[in-house]
């Protein structure tokens, strides 16, 4: 059943994590209302509408519709008309704040990541202040940890740590900004580590992080002919042991565990990382890569350095594309994840194992890695919503 008869305000329902939340909530029959930025061709609501019929598709079976609003966290009053103000101030009880932006770097704090990440979030405030809310769940990130090593415990926030991009700082920033408002009678924080695609189908939208890798071995593999004996060979070292490791978690989880926590009251008002229990090494993440492409060539170093001179041509090339990453190569924290265990303990973390690599990068060819033209989904009448099945999932009743 839902959580209230009233809707619930949700931003960033467009985005990688939205989009499963958008699909999962609905599905257990929460009233939610979208806030949504028009396309250049498309309607805030026919954004909203291709998403929902790719679900509809893919489940096969019909989903309620949400109300949809259009609007822009970057604007003042969230860019709403009067009318929208007025409904959601009438209609809505509580916010899931979802919208964020990830890039790393940006040159003042009035463009991205600032705009989105920290002025965003302020503009909601001030939205919330306005229309009276007082339930807030925000979905912030595991690295407002930033550089401290770790372990993190999930109900620590600011202990004087630096921050390795804007990135982090920027969703500091904003979680402090919500922590110290003062306007929630009742505050949730979702921290989710890196997130990936989907655990059973590989789908993404976005091709950040893990994919940026993929993309950039895949690439290397389709230029390189295999030996006689089939298997494609290239040197390529790597600066790490390959004991490294990397919080990585599929996007379905992570949607999964954050509504079972947003359908459960007693859950409300602490603070979750989402995060692996057994989180990937760079050994595993080469092996499973290499045993996708039958290939092997990346060494990896230790402490050992190679400077710009002593690398080949396409050594060079991939820490040219990698470097923005290259701060989390080595240095990724081990997150505690004890609050979100006591509400999901019956749906842990699936492990990155090597099929669901296989998954993702077999997602990632298909989709041209972001390039191919999505279909034009014409709406088409499906089976009546069978709920029961997502509710067991994420533990409506």
């Amino acid at each position: 059943m839902p959580t209230s008869s009233k809707y619930t305000l949700l931003t960033g329902a467009t985005g990688l994590i939205g989009r499963y939340l958008l699909r999962d909530l609905l599905s257990v029959g929460e009233n939610l209302c979208v806030l949504v930025r028009p396309g250049k061709k498309e309607s805030a609501a026919q954004r909203v509408e291709q998403i929902l019929q790719m679900w509809e598709a893919d489940l096969g079976r019909s989903l309620p519709r949400p109300h949809v609003i259009a609007g822009e966290v970057t604007q003042p009053g969230l860019g709403l008309s009067a009318e929208a103000r007025n409904w959601v101030a009438t209609n809505c009880s509580s916010v899931l704040h979802n919208a964020a932006i990830l890039e790393f770097y940006g040159s003042d704090r009035n463009g991205e990541p600032w705009l989105t990440n920290f002025t965003g979030t302020q503009n909601l405030l001030e939205f919330c202040r306005d229309a009276k809310l007082r339930t807030m769940h925000y979905v912030s990130t595991a690295y407002v940890s930033g550089d401290r090593p770790g372990p993190i415990l999930e109900d620590e926030f600011a202990c004087g740590q630096g921050f390795r991009n804007d990135y982090e700082d920027s969703k500091f920033q904003a979680e402090q900004a919500v922590r110290e408002s003062g306007l929630f009678d009742e505050l949730t924080v979702y921290r989710p580590a890196v997130v990936a695609g989907d655990s059973q189908t590989g789908y993404t939208s976005t091709y950040h992080g893990l994919y940026l890798y993929l993309r950039l071995i895949a690439m290397m593999m389709t230029t390189k002919d295999p030996d006689a004996d089939g298997v494609r060979r290239f040197r390529a070292r790597w600066n790490c042991t390959g004991r490294e490791f990397r919080n990585i978690v599929p996007v379905d989880w992570v949607a999964a565990a954050m509504c079972r926590l947003f359908l459960t009251p007693a859950a409300h008002g602490s603070t979750y990382h989402l995060a692996p229990r057994n989180p990937i090494t760079l050994q595993q993440l080469v092996d499973y890569i290499g045993s996708y492409y039958n290939s092997e060539g990346i060494e990896f170093l230790g402490d050992q350095k190679l400077s710009p001179e002593q690398m080949s041509e396409m050594e060079r090339e991939g820490y040219a594309a990698i470097s923005i990453y290259e701060s989390y190569l080595t240095t990724d924290p081990k997150f505690d994840t004890r609050n979100t265990d006591k509400f999901t303990a019956d749906m842990p973390c699936p492990d990155i194992d090597e099929a669901m690599m296989h998954r993702f990068i077999r997602y990632g060819e298909d989709d041209r890695w972001g390039k191919r033209k999505k279909p034009v989904i014409k709406r088409a009448p499906l089976a009546t919503p069978d709920l029961a099945g997502v509710r067991s999932m994420v533990g409506g009743s």
